[in-house]
């Protein structure tokens, strides 16, 4: 008898585990429906795609085609891949070339394209303190600029242009410090404002310097140099590393901004108003077709 009521006791408790187990798994259903159908695509990029005004033409025009909603970081490119390395984003598009291949290399992201170029250019004050007017070599005129004491308004973000102007310093061996030397930890647009107001020399990739133009006096005294060359490539952050990364909404955006669509968008962008392009579309090519 007593043998009977421990099976009969066995078997409820069995029944009530199992229903609990059911009734959990069905709660999970819709967590699981939800993450598969997450509309919303984190893009991790650099100040000067929004700063350019760039932006205004695509993100319509990439929700509008992938059904996706564009949630917009926009950090320098050091601060995007910080981000991708901790797979707080899904996607990148941002334009450091070295930094972007140490951060692929160590898995946190994958599926990397060059997707359009344009270049960087040093502007600064009509009186030229410096004397770089005109020169073809970027390290020569910061080497002026140093020479001189010329203020100097660095961004100073671990963007994609700090870390070339860092580069082209150390190139001329010069750590730069001094009242002469001034970080702003901005944007391309703030950067550019700050050095207007106080004169000063600055580099800035040339999209946003033509964006921005009509509020500057700073004219470009120094470009052209291969060194200056400015690369913009797009990446998705590793789902297999990063398992809450919305993998196919970062699909779908690199597709678009590499889709013909996307690249007329990127191509006509500024040439309505400015008469020339900003940006030189890339789709299909590589860094080893500019020599890199």
């Amino acid at each position: 008898m007593i043998q009977r009521i421990f099976i009969a006791f066995l078997a409820c408790c069995l029944a009530i585990l199992s229903a609990e187990a059911s009734d959990m798994l069905v709660k999970q259903k819709p967590a699981i429906a939800q993450s598969a159908t997450n509309k919303n695509v984190i893009v991790a990029m650099t100040t000067s795609i929004e700063d350019s005004g760039l932006l205004d033409d695509l993100v319509p025009a990439i929700e509008k085609k992938t059904g996706y909603t564009l949630k917009k970081v926009a950090v320098g490119t050091g601060q995007a891949l910080v981000l991708a390395e901790k797979g707080e984003v899904d996607a990148l598009f941002v334009n450091s070339p070295k930094a972007e291949r140490k951060v692929l290399s160590g898995g946190a992201v994958i599926n990397r394209h060059l997707v359009m170029h344009n270049d960087f250019v040093i502007v600064g004050p009509d009186a030229d303190k410096a004397k770089i007017r005109g020169k073809k070599n970027a390290v020569e005129a910061f080497s002026l600029i140093a020479k001189n004491q010329a203020l100097f308004i660095s961004r100073g973000d671990d963007s994609g242009t700090n870390k070339l102007e860092k580069d082209l310093w150390k190139q001329a061996n010069i750590t730069p410090s001094g009242s002469w030397y001034q970080q702003t930890g901005s944007g391309m647009g703030q950067t550019l404002q700050i050095a207007n107001q106080k004169l000063g020399y600055t580099l800035a990739d040339r999209a946003t310097y033509i964006f921005q133009k009509r509020n500057l006096s700073l004219p470009i005294l120094v470009q052209g140099d291969k060194k200056l060359l400015n690369l913009y490539h797009v990446m998705e952050v590793n789902s297999q590393k990063f398992p809450r990364v919305n993998s196919a909404g970062a699909k779908a955006f690199i597709n678009y901004v590499l889709s013909p669509e996307g690249q007329t968008i990127i191509a006509a962008h500024g040439k309505k108003e400015f008469k020339q392009p900003l940006f030189y579309v890339d789709a299909g090519k590589t860094e080893k077709d500019y020599g890199f």
